[in-house]
């Protein structure tokens, strides 16, 4: 008996690391909602997902994944980059023939009106992983959120309105 309890330890030391354990990082959905009148043409989350976003629009869309910790932690962040059309629009007004020489020429020239940006943004807290949620706010600012409860749920750790307007003056951080 006494032989046997050194060999049993073995073993159960050797049957341990055969145990699954639970990943620390997961991969979760990321949906975009953009609270402004500009349009969103493209976005990421640390360089992953990004589909585009109307003015005032999105939600219920969601694209393949960010990678986050499964547990919340203090100073979590994630970089946001995103594509913005300022005047989304202006081209429902031309009157060049769709795709012509005229119409690609105003396009090239409207499309050096957007405008390109990142930030590093703060993760709001979370008890489970759930939906990144990326809100697109006026004065270039963005929140994200990515726990399990919807952006319209109160809940939710942002209660923005769907529409907001550009405040005279901007936040300079």
């Amino acid at each position: 008996m006494k032989r046997c309890l050194p060999v049993a330890l073995v073993v159960c030391q050797l049957l341990q690391g055969c145990v699954e354990s639970r990943p620390t990082m997961l991969g979760a959905p990321i949906e975009g909602i953009n609270h402004t009148s500009a349009a969103i043409n493209r976005f990421s989350v640390n360089r992953n997902g990004g589909h585009n976003i109307g003015p005032y629009g999105g939600g219920g869309t969601q694209v393949c994944c960010a990678v986050l910790p499964r547990q919340w932690r203090e100073g979590l962040t994630v970089v946001v980059e995103w594509e913005k059309d300022p005047l989304p629009h202006d081209y429902g007004n031309w009157l060049e023939p769709l795709f012509s020489d005229a119409w690609s020429a105003r396009m090239k020239a409207h499309q050096s009106k957007y405008t390109r940006h990142s930030a590093v943004v703060e993760v709001a807290p979370y008890q489970e992983l759930g939906v990144v949620t990326v809100h697109f706010l006026p004065c270039d600012q963005v929140k994200v959120a990515a726990g399990t409860t919807y952006a319209w749920l109160a809940e939710h750790p942002y209660q923005y309105p769907r529409r907001m307007e550009v405040p005279s003056i901007c936040p300079t951080s």
